[in-house]
């Protein structure tokens, strides 16, 4: 269906290398690779947001040189790209059909725009969101899933999947990879992009792998191991997937408590405790109220009831804002790291510092010093393995997976005693996955209390001491490790929906 000979890119660096690849129909054709690797820029390539320096593609035999994204959109070409574009202005129906909205002799028809956006809703697992609802009420999972209901609905002849499920709970994921056989059955083309690598296995029928732009080889379902995989993405042959819990310190004293907090309409009375030296889990579908739980404990959220306890001192309101909750020693990763997160257009050095700005006792210039903040920056550059030109950088050139970095260390240099992570390895590579689990084992060995929301399921079972479910707004059930039952912890998702 697909056929790249020598596909090739130029930035200040070469970002693709003569890569020649073919991606048959009805098959489902997965690239990995570690963040910076080329993946995103092939992708682009041929879906024809940007344009190559050198070589060919055809589809279908034909010889395809698409200028825009609309131009392969007409093609066939299709894209979900891991950056949601979401626009939140928009009702859902209007994001669904921003490329060609339904109309009667040039005139939108409203009408057949509903009908035809709660059939395509309902198809992805949305059936319950108004069509007409505006976008920025969804959470980032449902906006995935908006995402490929968009880029999915018209005729396709290949379609480009880039961190599909990044955002996604274990439920929904699975119903899109029962989408998926569909359109393999029709005949289309997929090119998946994911650092799931069990999730690949499962559902690839070949796999390529690049490194530095350049394709390593490409291989049938079954003939690489996931230790394979990372050796051949990272050139380690020392590298595991293990996620084990070894050398973690015995759990202490409570360093947090949280009793009956309240953030209408997804937490429902929820109260729980983390301990020093505890990683503890929480597992829910999306919209199960994960988040708002983290941003309600985090002020970011107001929330008008509850209360919590700090390493056993006294019990006192929730915080009120995020920079009180700091104050305290209690910080967050949030999942969206671009909007809540970073600060694209400053420098790497800049946006580690700014956490400790609040400190100056003579006012911001009395602490941030350039030279100071490059020196902490460029430490945090080798502890962290950020890749980049210099820690002058921009933060919003790096990969998704550097800027990931770059929010851990602007919390590890400022320093708490719990620490609050959502999603926070989504969309990033087997290797830097790793070094954030080592830095979270790390901190919990430290006697540090850290609370993890994350819908990689198994990424719970390896990383956690103790995971708590989440559903429909409410703690269910608590489970403790090591030895997790996967399929109790399932159906603990679903049980605040069963009444």
């Amino acid at each position: 269906m697909l056929k790249l000979d020598t596909l090739t890119k130029d930035f200040a660096t070469r970002a693709v290398d003569s890569v020649s690849l073919e991606f048959e129909a009805g098959q489902v054709h997965a690239l990995l690779g570690a963040n910076g690797a080329g993946k995103s820029t092939l992708c682009k390539m041929i879906a024809g947001m940007i344009q190559p320096t050198h070589g060919e593609m055809f589809l279908a035999g034909k010889e395809y040189t698409p200028n825009t994204k609309r131009q392969a959109q007409l093609a066939g070409v299709q894209i979900v790209q891991q950056e949601l574009n979401v626009l939140p202005t928009l009702s859902l129906a209007e994001n669904l059909f921003l490329s060609e909205f339904p109309n009667r002799y040039g005139i939108l028809d409203r009408r057949a725009m509903r009908r035809r956006a709660k059939e395509i809703l309902s198809e992805l697992g949305l059936d319950q969101l108004s069509p007409d609802s505006p976008a920025c009420l969804l959470g980032v999972g449902q906006k995935q899933m908006l995402e490929i209901a968009a880029n999915t609905w018209q005729s396709m002849r290949v379609l480009i999947l880039d961190e599909p499920t990044a955002a996604l709970s274990a439920p929904e994921s699975e119903l899109l990879f029962r989408k998926i056989d569909g359109w393999k059955s029709k005949g289309v083309a997929i090119l998946y992009i994911s650092h799931r690598l069990a999730e690949v296995q499962t559902i690839a029928d070949r796999i390529s792998i690049l490194r530095d732009g350049k394709l390593q080889g490409t291989w049938n379902r079954g003939q690489l191991r996931q230790s394979d995989m990372v050796a051949q993405m990272t050139d380690r042959t020392d590298r595991t997937d293990r996620t084990d819990r070894t050398d973690r310190a015995d759990r202490a004293d409570p360093v947090l408590e949280v009793r009956h907090i309240e953030s209408p309409p997804r937490v429902k009375d929820v109260s729980f405790t983390l301990c020093g030296g505890e990683v503890l889990g929480i597992a829910g579908l999306v919209g199960s109220g994960r988040t708002e739980l983290l941003r309600a404990v985090f002020g970011a959220d107001r929330a008008p009831r509850g209360w919590l306890r700090l390493v056993g001192g006294p019990e006192r309101g929730l915080f009120r804002t995020p920079n009180e909750a700091v104050r305290a020693g209690v910080v967050m990763i949030s999942e969206d790291r671009k909007a809540d997160g970073l600060l694209l257009t400053e420098s790497i050095s800049s946006n580690i510092q700014l956490p400790m700005l609040d400190l100056a006792p003579l006012g911001v210039a009395s602490l941030y010093r350039a030279s100071k903040a490059r020196e902490v920056a460029e430490h945090y550059r080798q502890e962290l393995a950020i890749r980049c030109e210099s820690t002058d950088q921009s933060v919003g050139t790096l990969s998704g997976g550097n800027q990931q970095k770059v929010v851990l260390a602007k919390w590890l240099h400022r320093g708490a005693s719990v620490l609050l992570l959502d999603e926070p390895t989504r969309g990033i590579d087997m290797a830097a996955k790793e070094l954030v689990y080592e830095v979270i084992r790390k901190m919990a060995r430290e006697g540090k209390g850290i609370l993890v929301v994350s819908s990689d399921l198994e990424e719970l079972i390896g990383l956690c001491d103790r995971i708590g479910v989440m559903s429909n707004g409410k703690w269910v059930e608590t489970f403790d490790g090591p030895n997790f039952d996967a399929q109790r912890i399932v159906q603990a998702m679903f049980a605040g929906y069963s009444t």
